[in-house]
Formats: structure tokens, sequence, C-alpha cells
């Protein structure tokens, strides 16, 4: 389906924010642009502009009535109904491949809302939200989403002369990004994720180079939870030929409560999928906390170091290390594909190096053993006595992945919409 024959999704509470709903639908209409409409508003709706999915509907798709929701006077119940209601229409959008942009507007329920419906949004086809909490943290609620936050500024409550040009320039936004034409394959002899850390980058710069020489097109992704998720999502919908986690990190910090934790998914899905998998536990010797006063009491009195003003990491401990090459053994052990572990015997990190702040061979080893005891014998362990970002690791990585793959040219799945 081309472009032209797409809509553009306008997700929000017609309800209460009918005159500002209004005026976005004219910026977009006046563009010449197909709209499509989804109230998730339970007290009403509007006659303001059409609207092709009513409330509900909506309430229906995720599981209510529309009059049970009013009568429960539940706000917080409304929204998760509301939240998975316009998920699932928007699900069946994309799958009949009608959509190729989608805005929405609101505050705090708006946003929550609009943000639970662009989950079900594929990679590359754009997603804005004009939200009042646009600068507080919202992590959860985007996860791995490529989704745009504006700032509204002021409340999205009725049209004043700041709310229309931030409406605006919104409206223009998703009309030119729905536009943006990319080439349609690339070709190369394969599409490779890796997990990077800055304690790693060295590796990682290493890897991408040598894989480029051979026709490979590496994405990277930063072990900071989001890339963490982001990658795993990825992997699941086949973007990859292979993988090479290099930084392995969040899992620690899964463990730990650190905050660059990608769940208790991450290292899952390459093994889930059947994909070729070359695996480090790389910075494995580390977890992240924000600033040193965040770090949790119970971890005071531990062997930290501030990477930043804002980053304080802690080394890990034995007891830990031994759960953690527990965890990835058992991960891996699931995989029908070729798996292979690689040990830098001289340090998982940049700081973990043998002059580094974190050099703690023993922890590493008791780190390793742990690893090599839980992994069961389909997997291949290789020990290489350099650190992680020492160039013959690289080069081994990057040996050992190449091993695993059937090299030819290939047109690989486009993972950006045209």
């Amino acid at each position: 389906m081309s472009s032209s024959t797409k809509s553009i999704l306008i997700i929000g509470c017609f309800d209460t924010k009918a005159a500002v709903f209004a005026y976005l639908y004219g910026c977009i209409v006046a563009r010449g642009e197909k709209v499509l409409t989804i109230n998730t508003g339970v007290m009403g709706s509007t006659g303001l502009f059409p609207v092709d999915f009513e409330c509900d509907a909506v309430a229906l798709e995720g599981g209510e009535s529309i009059m049970e929701l009013r009568n429960k006077r539940d706000r917080g119940y409304a929204m998760d109904v509301m939240g998975k209601g316009a998920a699932r229409i928007v699900s069946g959008l994309v799958a009949q491949k009608r959509v190729k942009g989608a805005i929405g507007m609101g505050g705090g329920g708006g946003t929550y809302i609009a943000l639970a419906s662009m989950q079900e949004i594929p990679f590359g086809i754009p997603k804005i939200c004009l939200s009042t909490i646009a600068s507080k943290d919202l992590a959860r609620q985007i996860g791995h989403k490529d989704i745009t936050l504006i700032p509204s500024v002021v409340d999205v409550a009725g049209l004043n002369s700041v709310i229309q040009v931030l409406v605006g320039q919104a409206a223009e936004a998703i009309c030119a990004m729905s536009n943006v034409v990319v080439s349609e394959k690339v070709v190369s002899a394969g599409t490779i994720a890796v997990s990077m850390f800055g304690n790693t980058t060295a590796c990682v710069d290493k890897c991408t180079e040598l894989l480029q020489m051979h026709g490979y097109e590496v994405l990277a992704f930063h072990a900071n939870g989001v890339g963490g998720k982001a990658m795993e999502a990825l992997i699941r919908e086949g973007v990859f030929s292979a993988v090479l986690d290099i930084t392995t990190t969040e899992l620690a910090d899964e463990l730990c409560d650190g905050i660059c934790s990608a769940g208790p998914q991450r290292l899952e899905a390459a093994t889930e999928t059947g994909l070729p998998q070359v695996v480090v536990p790389g910075c494995l010797d580390m977890v992240n906390f924000a600033h040193r006063d965040t770090v949790p009491k119970k971890f005071m009195g531990r062997h930290l170091y501030s990477w930043a003003p804002d980053v304080t990491l802690m080394r890990t401990n034995e007891e830990e290390n031994r759960i953690l090459g527990k965890t990835l053994a058992q991960k891996l052990n699931r995989s029908s594909a070729p798996v292979t572990v690689v040990l830098p015997l001289k340090g998982l990190s940049q700081i973990g190096s043998e002059d580094g702040i974190f050099y703690n061979p023993g922890a590493d080893r008791i780190l390793f053993d742990s690893i090599k005891d839980n992994l069961n014998e389909k997997a291949e362990i290789v020990e290489v006595d350099a650190n992680i970002n020492d160039t013959v690791f690289a080069m081994e990585l990057v040996a050992r992945l190449l091993a695993s793959m059937p090299v030819k040219l290939t047109s690989q799945q486009k993972i950006y919409k045209s």
C-alpha cells in the first residue's frame, strides 16, 4: 500500500479536549493528509470533526462497556481499559497497513493512553505526543519505541495563543515525518546487533569496523536499559542475522536494582528466535546508579566509582558474580542456534583492566567459573588472554561470529518505512 493511501492517526480524549483536537485535525487535513481518529475519552465525544472509532468501541476492545466505565467512576481503571482498547484498534490498523503516522495529545491520562496505543506501532512509523508531562520521566511508558515527545507548556485545555503554536508545529512535524522516503532495501551480507557501553566502546568500534569490512551492517545499542529492550524487541521482529552481545551489564542492574536494567527478559530474544549469537559478560563487573546520593543505603559501603557526576558505578562482588554467571548460562542454554561465550581474562571493562579501578581478577574468575559450570555442552566457551577492549579480543569475537553464520549477500528486511 502506498503512502498516499494511508492515514495519520489522531488519538485522544475528545470529550474534554475537543477544541484542541479539532484544531489539530484541521491542520493535518489542510496539509492534504488522510486522518483516522480514535476517541479515548470516557465521558462523551465531539461533533467538531469526524470520529472513526468512538469511545464505546475503544472500551469494548479493552474488555468493558463504556457505561460500565462511567458507572464505576474509577479514573485509573478507565485509563487502563481505554489504553488497552486503543492499542488493540491501533494494532489492527497497523496490520491492515493503514497507518503512516500517529499523534496524540493530553495531560497525564491522555498521555498514558496515547503512549500505550503507540506501543503497537512498529519502528519507522512516526509517533508524536504533545503532553503536559513531556519533561517528566516517561521511560516506562515509552519503552523502546521511537516516540517523539513535545512539551505543551500550557495545559491541553482549550485553544489559546500558546497551544495553537505548538499544535500547529506538531501537526507540521507529523505530516513531514510521515512522508519521509527511505531506500527500500539495504543490500549487505546481513545485519548484526551489537550491545555497547562507554566501558566497551573500543571493542565495539573495532568489531564494527571488521564486520563492515565483511559487508555487514552493524546496529549498536547502548546497554542502558532502554537500549537492551530495543535490541531484544528488534531481534524478535526479525531484523537481525546474528547478535554480538558484547555488553550484558543490564543483567547486573536487574540483579542489584540499578538504573540500567532491561528487565528479566534481557538476553532471551536471540535464544527464543534461534539466532546465532556470540555473548560476552561485558561490564558485568559493574552496576549503574545515578548521582552518588541515589545509591541505596545498603550499597554505600561498597566499591563505588563516579564515571560521571550523574553516573555512579558499583563493583559487583563475588556472590553477585556467581549469580550472574549462572543467570547468563541458563538463558543461553535454551538456544537451538549456535552460541559462543567469549571470556576476556584480563578484564570485563575499561575500568576493569589490569590498571583499572575495578580490576578484581578473583571476582572475575568466579564469574567465569559460574558460566562454565552452568553452560550446557551445546555452547562453546572461548577464553582470551586479553582485556575486553584489546584489539585481539575484538578480532576473536568477529571470527567466532562469522564462523557461526552463512556468508552470502542478501537483501535484508527493511526496518524503515517508506
